[in-house]
């Protein structure tokens, strides 16, 4: 839960980086509380079946596009890719599996152009 607040303190950074860990975590943790608030909606009747999001559900999506995209920046930069490969989602299948890619390698362990290595190598 700690990655997740960090994430959520730092709601407009997209410089620097983040370690593999501070993404994955804010990702599983923005998953379970995504599941629950639909599971929320359902029960209160507020879901839109077309869309698979309610006001709770709808709400929170919003609340979190921020952070969600500025992680993401600073994922690619740990990497020491550009934080404009993001427009890969963009191409069907194959731009979001590149993306998937480059978000599960390891940090490069040098200063790179985007900051000093978080891991402090």
């Amino acid at each position: 839960m700690n990655w997740y607040m960090e994430v959520l303190k730092n709601y407009f950074g997209f410089g620097g980086r983040a370690r593999r860990r501070e993404y994955w975590f804010f990702f599983l943790f923005n998953m379970i509380i995504g599941v629950v608030l639909v599971a929320i909606d359902m029960l209160m009747g507020t879901i839109n079946h077309e869309t698979g999001l309610g006001l709770l559900s709808g709400l929170y999506s919003l609340a979190i596009l921020i952070p969600a995209i500025a992680v993401t920046f600073r994922r690619l930069h740990d990497t020491g890719k550009s934080a404009w490969w993001l427009l890969l989602y963009l191409v069907p299948f194959i731009g979001p599996l590149v993306i998937f890619v480059f978000t599960i390698l390891d940090s490069d362990p040098s200063d790179n152009a985007y900051g000093p290595s978080p891991k402090g190598y």
